[in-house]
């Protein structure tokens, strides 16, 4: 692997490459993007393609990815901006895309603004507030494990946002009666560290969530777009938003082995089915 900086004027974006480069074998780049998650959490799921070129990175702000822009927001319209000019300075396109949760949601964007820069996205549960019936509710949803963070700290937060996520169905009014969650539940610590600075569970990461498709680009752009939901997440939150993305596209969400995080190995004590998600993963790119 090797791990290189593209320095551009507003962050210095730093990027892993798994692979031949250039790619060899006709197989396009496969690039594996995640938000808040960064490249590391695609090291497994990378393992299981030794065949192809894989490019993982860290979004703007986030790990290794130094902004220099003086905002904190994670927006994809920045992100997809981001990706444009790494696939242009990698002189690799179209690449094939497995783009995870929120960054599922820029490379939606991605497509809509720069459709010859992806052959093939594979876009994984994108939490998008709007396509859901109940989209005022999941906001609310959303305000509470906010406000549970920044009342009490990140135990609470995680606690709030675990039982939002995990809640099947619409969030309904026995939703909102539940009492507040015990971060002990989930193994989370209860002492407040005093930051409020967490992507995940403050407003910097709303963007994602608020985010509208571009529903025409999308159709019109030549990339073929999968959107891809886990088996094993049956009716939770990211569920019911990729089986509204792709109904929006006019498709029925392709199911993907386990839940949200099913190509994770373990690495942040929530294992999938790593092997089995990449079989899938590959069968899918496969048809292009």
């Amino acid at each position: 692997m090797q791990t290189r900086t593209l320095n551009l004027a507003d962050v210095d974006l730093v990027y892993d490459v798994r692979g031949a480069f250039p790619p060899v074998g006709g197989l396009p780049v496969l690039l594996m993007i995640g938000q808040p998650m960064t490249a590391d959490g695609f090291a497994v799921l990378a393992g299981h393609f030794r065949d192809r070129t894989v490019v993982t990175y860290d979004p703007r702000g986030l790990g290794r990815s130094v902004r220099k822009d003086g905002r904190d927001s994670h927006t994809p319209q920045d992100q997809a901006g981001d990706l444009h000019r790494l696939i242009g300075a990698l002189r690799v396109g179209p690449v094939d895309v497995f783009a995870s949760s929120g960054g599922a949601v820029t490379a939606l964007e991605l497509v809509a603004r720069h459709p010859a820069d992806v052959r093939t996205l594979v876009a994984h549960e994108p939490p998008i507030n709007s396509v859901l019936p109940d989209a005022a509710a999941a906001e609310r949803a959303r305000a509470g494990f906010h406000d549970a963070y920044q009342a009490k700290g990140v135990g609470a937060g995680m606690a709030a946002f675990i039982v939002m996520t995990s809640w099947q169905g619409e969030f309904t009014d026995a939703f909102f009666a539940q009492p507040a969650p015990d971060p002990a539940m989930f193994g989370m610590p209860a002492e407040d560290d005093g930051r409020r600075d967490d992507p995940l569970l403050s407003k910097k990461s709303w963007p994602i969530t608020d985010y509208q498709p571009d529903v025409a680009a999308l159709k019109a752009a030549p990339t073929r777009i999968v959107i891809a939901v886990g088996e094993e997440t049956q009716d939770a939150y990211t569920a019911r938003t990729a089986h509204g993305v792709a109904k929006l596209l006019g498709q029925e969400a392709t199911v993907f082995p386990s839940h949200h995080g099913g190509f994770l190995g373990g690495e942040f004590g929530y294992a999938g089915k790593p092997a089995e998600f990449a079989a899938k993963l590959r069968e899918v790119l496969e048809v292009s």
